[in-house]
């Protein structure tokens, strides 16, 4: 299974990018909020993490392999759970995902009906359930900066600080504000406790 992607961006259409490598060029499936991140970097050598999954009918053995880019493991990572939802899928997801994973994933742990609605091909119904079954997993996605989600220890503390505010009666959105205004300060955090004195330090100024 290839999991990344590495060459020179020969083309960039509304659904796809065109890398080549060496003597072949390789045809990335892109959801728009990667294509948009692509936009500047025509004839430059990208990178992009892929997923690989077969389209077709396979009763009629008309099976066609496909690839999907992205930017970062975090934006991989969140498709595959968006796409794990009954009645979504790789092409569904694949139109649906026109904003930042951020925005999405706060409309998904706010539980924002609505605002899913207005993504592409995801009505109502497809909303709920999307909420139903990944409610629980955003937080990090919520947290993302940059487009990613920063690797190492310290993202893991700030989560599960975030996660203790929300725990003691703390909307997910204001906890993920306080949370955010900590990180801004660029501070070095050695445990859960720590940030979350700082949180209510802030609180107090």
């Amino acid at each position: 299974m290839i999991t990344r992607i590495t060459g020179q961006l020969v083309a960039l259409s509304d659904a796809a990018a065109t890398v080549r490598i060496g003597g072949m060029d390789y045809e990335v499936l892109l959801p728009d909020l990667v294509r948009r991140q692509l936009q500047a970097k025509l004839n430059e050598n990208v990178s992009l993490r892929t997923i690989e999954y077969l389209e077709g009918n396979p009763q009629k053995g008309r099976l066609v392999p496909r690839m999907v880019g992205f930017a970062s493991d975090a934006e991989k990572e969140f498709f595959e759970l968006f796409c794990s939802v009954d009645g979504v899928g790789v092409r569904k997801a694949l139109r649906a995902m026109i904003r930042p994973v951020r925005e999405v994933a706060e409309a998904i742990e706010e539980r924002d009906v609505k605002q899913l609605s207005t993504l592409p091909g995801i009505g109502p119904a497809v909303a709920e359930r999307i909420v139903a079954k990944l409610r629980r997993k955003m937080v990090k996605f919520a947290m993302m900066v940059s487009g990613d989600v920063p690797d190492g220890e310290a993202t893991d503390l700030f989560m599960d600080a975030c996660e203790a505010l929300v725990s003691v009666g703390h909307t997910p959105q204001d906890a993920r504000n306080r949370i955010d205004a900590v990180r801004a300060a660029g501070k070095t955090f050695r445990s859960v406790e720590e940030i979350l004195t700082q949180v209510y330090q802030n609180q107090r100024n």
